[in-house]
């Protein structure tokens, strides 16, 4: 008899495979005492286990540069510098040395241990980062007992007449490493117990367009291993043992789905213009330079976002210097065939960190005076650190030598920051025009993704050549809410009416000003989200490559002069969500 489990729809498409089920490897840690003259052996064996984890996810991260949303690969930097945090592995190796446990028993013992540290931190963003703690953890006791969640299409059992059976993978939660593995072709869609809208596998779900439900709290105990399974990420549905009737449905509603995705592959080379003649500008977030390629494969008409973190990111303090990062900026443009490249500068801070936090080494007293969401960020962190903020900006300018290129400047929230920024800016320019070296043009933006900025944005406009909007951070400052908590992941909410309002007076202003504005968070590349943007005069959008072609077709459908009128309903409703539904 089938069992319908309800959860959140993450990444849309429907999935139909037998259940591979992942359960934590801390439950079932072989637990011994070893003989003094085994410690150093098992020390090593810790050792080794964090030095392999660390090149896997390390080697994961590198091959991964279409398809890693800037948050995620934030959390793969984090890993890493937790797997090499010394102070942390000294811990581990204690309960060996001192109390004679195996190495897998170390390491569980010492999570525990700072996982209640972790409960017992006020801070929420820093309590909740445990889960950080646990999933390398979980790497690690996965190397120790030579196992790995990459499941073998041999233990899947094959329908009659249909070859191998794909595989659906359920599992309590997954670290973005677990969720990376879909690249290698073997996972139909995935079910987890944990997770909202906006965590990070679910991030990395909807960029691989890879079917998924999350945050149906009980499937890792309902689903049995082996059984057929139905993932709906359009509805948020998760059928366990179908019946014949619902697989056949299923499969009918898989073979639309595919059809659909041919028939949007060949509006790549149509012109994005709505139906009452005004051109939309679609645009392409990306990581690194090689993303490039993904950009002007769907037929994107330039970068609207190029996340600079990558080159900052686990350095172990060496940060990129002027030449490399001319480099890795000219190649992005010149990726570009001459389509113009927006550069946002280094937005190091709060979930991208320069350097590990090592909870477990902190005081109690020092992690309750930090929370980096609030802290030294992008754009402080830049003016607080000149030489570096200088030496970036000067590979810029330089990389405009080759190619239209816009300077973006993140998390702005005073007027006296874009006036600093742009001093350095202009001394950039100097120092390479003394030097003698080729420089470019650039136009100058303002991020608008805090409360104060939307709310000054008139001031900001007056500064700089135009405006990109960044709602991921903008809807989490406005609605207090960290989106990676599963907790309060369901108060993230983009339709929220103090959102929508921000939103739209930015563009208002932008438009009075004669400001472009462009708009580059989760909700650009969200096809539901696209008449509404229209019809709030929106005419720029940045977003994941594989989200382009869907925003497109909406576009082509889409009469702006009929949609203003009911955007400004939506606008100054209480339930924004119902109206775009009935819309």
């Amino acid at each position: 008899m089938s069992e319908t489990l309800h959860g959140i729809a993450v990444s849309g498409g429907i999935a139909i495979g037998r259940a591979e089920l992942v359960r934590s490897l801390r439950r079932d840690v072989p637990h011994y005492l070893i003989d003094a003259a085994a410690v150093d052996a098992e020390v090593q064996r810790l050792r080794d286990a964090r030095s392999a984890v660390a090149q896997r996810l390390q080697h994961m991260r590198d091959a991964a540069p279409h398809d890693l949303p800037a948050d995620v690969a934030a959390v793969f930097d984090v890993h890493i510098m937790l797997l090499q945090d010394e102070v942390s592995a000294q811990g581990v190796e204690a309960w060996v040395r001192e109390r004679r446990y195996n190495a897998e028993w170390a390491l569980a013992s010492h999570l525990e241990e700072v996982v209640r540290q972790f409960d017992e931190i006020p801070d929420d963003y820093l309590r909740e980062r445990k889960a950080d703690m646990e999933q390398v953890a979980e790497h690690m006791l996965r190397w120790l007992q030579g196992q790995s969640r990459r499941s073998r299409r041999a233990q899947a059992a094959a329908a009659p007449g249909e070859g191998a059976a794909p595989l659906a993978l359920v599992a309590r939660d997954l670290s973005p490493a677990d969720t990376l593995q879909f690249r290698r072709g073997l996972f139909a869609g995935f079910v987890t117990d944990a997770g909202g809208k906006t965590s990070h596998t679910a991030i990395v779900a909807r960029s691989l367009g890879i079917p998924a439900v999350v945050g149906t709290r009980r499937a890792s105990e309902v689903v049995h291993a082996g059984e057929w399974l139905i993932i709906d990420g359009d509805a948020g549905l998760v059928i366990a043992n179908p019946t014949p009737a619902e697989l056949s449905d299923y499969r009918f509603r898989q073979r639309q789905h595919q059809i659909e995705r041919e028939r949007l592959a060949r509006l790549k080379n149509t012109p994005a213009i709505t139906r009452d003649g005004r051109h939309i500008t679609l645009l392409a977030n990306i990581e690194r330079p090689a993303d490039t390629a993904a950009a002007v494969d769907v037929g994107a008409v330039g970068v609207g976002l190029l996340r600079s973190e990558f080159l900052f990111m686990n350095r172990q303090g060496k940060l990129p210097g002027e030449e490399e990062q001319y480099a890795a900026y000219r190649r992005a443009v010149e990726g570009m065939q001459g389509m113009p490249v927006t550069i946002r500068t280094a937005d190091i801070g709060a979930d991208k960190p320069l350097e590990a936090a090592h909870p477990a080494a902190a005081s109690a007293a020092a992690l309750r005076r930090l929370n980096p969401a609030l802290g030294l960020r992008a754009i402080r962190w830049s003016l607080s650190e000149p030489d570096i903020f200088l030496t970036q900006v000067r590979a810029i300018l330089r990389a405009a030598a080759h190619g239209a290129v816009n300077l973006l400047l993140p998390m702005l929230t005073h007027v006296s920051e874009i006036c600093q920024a742009l001093a350095l800016i202009a001394r950039a320019h100097e120092q390479l025009d003394a030097r003698g070296i080729a420089r470019g043009p650039v136009r100058i933006g303002a991020m608008i993704e805090v409360p104060a900025a939307a709310l000054m944005v008139r001031q900001f406009a007056q500064h700089v050549d135009f405006l990109s909007i960044g709602t991921n951070d903008l809807v989490q400052y406005t609605l207090a809410v960290d989106r990676t908590d599963e907790d309060v992941a369901h108060l993230f909410d983009p339709l929220h009416p103090a959102v929508l309002r921000l939103i739209a007076g930015v563009i208002a202003e932008g438009v009075a000003q004669g400001k472009p504005v462009s708009l580059c968070g989760e909700i650009a590349g969200d096809a539901a989200m696209t008449r509404l943007l229209l019809g709030l005069g929106l005419r720029h959008f940045s977003m994941h490559p594989s989200r382009l072609l869907a925003v497109k077709q909406e576009v082509l459908d889409a009469d702006t002069t009929q949609l203003s009128e009911w955007a400004k309903e939506v606008l100054a409703s209480d339930e924004p969500a119902a109206l775009l539904a009935a819309g």
